[in-house]
């Protein structure tokens, strides 16, 4: 994802805690009463009911990532954690909350309180065999990638992991899909971290949970939106065309994603690849980073983007693994990747600012030319197909959606994932999430951040995505692949090296 940073307001978390329970224009509340109270009972969004009900056990829709701690000298306590997620749990009401089936799927399901909410449940601990190699953790994570979440609770899970070597510790959370649209509802892992040591206050938090309507309600309501949905449809259509007439910039950009929309459906099945093939249970995980400069050094050499350089790492990456592999590779050969561009606001970012503005993320199709040997030709093929698409001018001035503070990644990876699973998993060959983050220290419960790394799910038949995070001065791999489909993905954090390698030492 391509991105620029800017300064957002004094309290940015502000807005997204006032807006979180907004249902959306896909969305549909009603109230329920009894007793004089009227909770209300928000319904899924027709995307989120689909990340819910169409998923299966071999590639749920989960978001993880995996952040590495500079263990303190008192250490960092498992209540201290459960104090700090607890504190920021109003600016995610989503996490207390359960998915509530409809009798008889007349509607989507609802949000509900969960009135049973135990947070000790969802957080929890785990340990390596001290001292705890980097391997023995990837193993753990990609262990508990694979196991599945009670749907019976909220959605989510958080691990603190003790026993890593050289004085570290790791958080590894897991969130459903339907959990983080980007808008409304952000990631656990964007709301933890802070930009000072001293983590700001926060009010006291006095939850008190909605009760839960009884499945006689629930029929109520789903006979209520049948008879309503009539009449809202009617609204919503006279409401859109009021405001196209009255702003024609928004008719411009409706205009512009449905073109978008079409354009990319019209690339069609994607190359033959052992990319794709049958995808399992279980996963392999591992990780490579590398430093921010280096990237920027070949930028510079090559009049690019960051982005850029990233994709063409890549594929360079990929065609070694492929080669390594026996693989037929011809000059023509390429690996379509789905890779998601995010865009920020084109304003000087301070790095001391507590907040982001994210504009948006738009789907975007790139084949990889893992045919080309020249690794300076294969980033200039890159650039040229990302300089040229269409919606690369347009992106730069996207309209703001929301307003991110802490740390942003989780969440724009999240909206990455979102916008890939529109599309046909026939239509690419894998996923590449690129989320941009602070240029500077970040902390957790008052511990230093050290190392951030996504951990994307697997689509349908894809044994193999990958999420790049930058932060502080580096960026980093997160590599998930199927455990027996891809046995071989330890050689990739390799290859990446080799491949950026290759670039710095034309570029010098």
């Amino acid at each position: 994802m391509i991105a620029r940073l800017s300064d957002a307001g004094e309290h940015p978390f502000r807005a997204v805690a006032e807006t979180a329970d907004t249902v959306a224009p896909s969305d549909f509340s009603f109230s329920v009463r009894e007793g004089g109270g009227a909770p209300v009972v928000t319904r899924l969004s027709a995307s989120d009911a689909s990340f819910f009900r169409l998923e299966d056990s071999a590639t749920p829709m989960y978001v993880s990532s995996l952040q590495i701690l500079r263990k303190p000298r008192n250490g960092l306590s498992y209540e201290s954690l459960l104090a700090t997620i607890e504190r920021r749990l109003p600016l995610i009401p989503r996490y207390r909350q359960k998915v509530r089936e409809v009798p008889f799927g007349l509607a989507r399901p609802v949000w509900v309180d969960d009135r049973d909410f135990d947070i000790t449940y969802h957080v929890r601990r785990s340990a390596l065999p001290s001292p705890g190699s980097d391997a023995q953790l990837h193993e753990l994570v990609a262990r508990l990638g694979s196991r599945p979440l009670d749907k019976t609770r909220p959605l989510w899970e958080l691990y603190l992991v003790e026993g890593l070597a050289k004085n570290r510790l790791a958080i590894y959370t897991k969130s459903h899909q339907a959990l983080v649209n980007g808008m409304s509802a952000l990631a656990i892992g964007h709301v933890i971290a802070d930009r000072t040591q001293k983590p700001p206050e926060f009010g006291e938090d006095i939850w008190i949970p909605s009760r839960e309507p009884d499945d006689r309600r629930l029929l109520i309501g789903a006979l209520g939106e049948w008879i309503a949905r009539p009449t809202a449809q009617a609204a919503a259509v006279r409401s859109a065309v009021t405001d196209a007439l009255t702003n024609t910039g928004q008719l411009i950009d409706l205009g512009r994603r449905v073109a978008d929309m079409a354009r990319t459906a019209a690339r069609g099945t994607a190359p033959n690849s052992p990319l794709n093939t049958t995808v399992s249970r279980n996963r392999r995980f591992t990780v490579a980073s590398a430093s921010l400069d280096e990237f920027r050094t070949v930028r510079a050499r090559y009049d690019c983007d960051v982005n850029d350089v990233v994709l063409a790492v890549i594929a360079g990456a990929l065609r070694n693994w492929l080669l390594s592999r026996g693989e037929p590779v011809a000059t023509t050969t390429t690996v379509r990747a789905m890779a998601p561009m995010s865009v920020y606001s084109d304003v000087e970012h301070d790095s001391t600012s507590p907040g982001q503005a994210v504009s948006e993320v738009m789907p975007f199709l790139v084949d990889l030319p893992v045919g080309e040997g020249n690794a300076v030709v294969r980033l200039s093929q890159i650039s040229h197909a990302i300089e040229t698409h269409p919606t690369a001018p347009s992106l730069v001035d996207a309209r703001s959606i929301v307003t991110l503070s802490g740390f942003a990644p989780p969440t724009l990876h999240a909206m990455g994932i979102r916008v890939a699973t529109s599309f046909s998993a026939r239509q690419f060959n894998l996923l590449i999430t690129n989320a941009p983050g602070a240029q500077s220290q970040m902390y957790v419960a008052g511990t230093k951040l050290l190392e951030s790394y996504a951990v994307p799910p697997l689509l349908h038949n894809q044994v193999l995505a990958i999420g790049v995070t930058s932060y502080n001065g580096m960026l980093y791999f997160g590599i998930n692949a199927d455990r027996d489909a891809m046995s071989d993905v330890d050689l990739l954090p390799g290859l990446l090296r080799e491949s950026l390698d290759e670039l710095l030492d034309a570029a010098r």
